[in-house]
């Protein structure tokens, strides 16, 4: 049975966080993807794999990003095989994105997500705020001040009302 977060379609919400912009990702493009560099817009940061039952909310992560990136929003996915469902090369990964779902989002290369070994990102969620990924498609909601505010399951669609309601009040008009 595949998991969808912590609870199934369930959000963890944690306001007054410590701030999270020190962290930095690998890009799949070469380089950093530095989470300081987007402080005063919000992101919504989602592990992924491009095998997994859920690969399909890449499109609505695309539709969320190209929705909302003018007002501020930045989607950041990050591939992970920590459930054996990653393709084997960030190559692989980024051609697969692209041929079959036309992302340009910002993406990290493949990062463990889980675990002693997990990016320091998704082990601060574990220890701070008690939320880990259970599966694929996880979305994690950093506010403009780079605090944690909420998490959803594999469940929730990014284009979901209770995503987008919460995103949209996060963005000036």
């Amino acid at each position: 049975m595949l998991g969808s977060g912590l609870v199934a379609g369930a959000a963890v919400a944690h306001a007054g966080s410590a701030a999270c912009s020190g962290f930095t990702f690998a890009s799949i493009d070469g380089g950093t993807l530095a989470l300081g560099d987007w402080l005063g817009q919000p992101v919504l940061v989602t592990n992924t794999a491009s095998l997994c039952g859920f690969t399909f909310q890449y499109e609505a992560l695309q539709t969320l990003y190209d929705t909302y990136r003018a007002r501020g929003l930045v989607v950041l996915a990050v591939p992970s095989d920590d459930f054996a469902q990653e393709l084997g090369t960030a190559e692989e990964v980024r051609e697969f994105c692209e041929v079959n779902y036309g992302l340009d989002m910002p993406m990290a290369d493949i990062t463990p997500v889980l675990g002693p070994g997990a990016h320091p990102f998704y082990r601060w969620l574990a220890e701070s705020h008690g939320v880990r990924p259970r599966w694929n498609f996880n979305k994690v909601l950093i506010g403009p001040d780079g605090s944690f505010l909420e998490f959803w399951g594999s469940h929730v669609s990014p284009t979901s009302a209770q995503i987008t309601t919460r995103i949209e009040a996060l963005l000036p008009r």
